[in-house]
């Protein structure tokens, strides 16, 4: 009797780890090989990293950085929250000069992010969806840090959390304010 019962109730307390290919950290949580994302099944940490019915999503994982304003964790393309970063093709003038503005925060982007984990709560889908969300890289706000230093506005038309961001990097003529640029969506819209 004994020797059918114990595979029962093994099988029944490890099915959560059988749910994927791979096993579960010491937390309860694993890296999805296809989709390149991080989630927990059991844990502390289950309740917070993946919440697929509520509106406050977290995503986490090691993004590829795609422009100034937009990431990709796994198969998931992310669009930061409230801002906007001028297009990787966008040039902008200082002293008279064309300079590569676009890619120059497509890399500033990449240069804070490295190799490190981000945290990304969603706030919703926009039309091309992509998820729209504001994003961590440990302790800091990924949204206010690239409009903080310059490299991207604030974008109102969205939201108005990064407006006293974009006013220091202007009086700090810090990045793109260090001379002239094309609002990145009047860019857009150009071309």
């Amino acid at each position: 009797m004994f020797y059918l019962i114990y595979p029962l109730i093994f099988l029944s307390l490890s099915s959560p780890v059988f749910a994927h290919g791979g096993g579960l950290n010491s937390e309860g949580c694993h890296n999805n090989r296809k989709t390149g994302d991080y989630h927990c099944h059991r844990g502390p940490k289950a309740k917070t990293k993946r919440r697929s019915s509520s509106k406050q999503e977290v995503l986490v994982g090691i993004p590829k950085i795609t422009d100034g304003d937009t990431i990709r964790i796994g198969n998931t393309r992310i669009r930061l929250h409230g801002i906007d970063a001028p297009e990787a093709k966008q040039t902008c003038a200082s002293g008279g000069k064309e300079w590569r503005c676009g890619w120059e925060a497509t890399n500033a982007l990449a240069n804070i992010v490295g190799k490190h984990w981000v945290t990304c709560s969603k706030r919703g889908v926009d039309r091309y969806r992509r998820v729209v969300a504001v994003c961590r890289a440990g302790p800091i706000d990924l949204n206010a840090w690239m409009v903080s230093n310059g490299w991207a506005v604030a974008y109102r038309k969205y939201s108005m959390d990064y407006v006293r961001d974009e006013a220091d990097a202007k009086a700090g003529r810090k990045g793109m304010w260090r001379g002239e640029f094309v609002m990145p969506w009047d860019w857009r819209r150009e071309r």
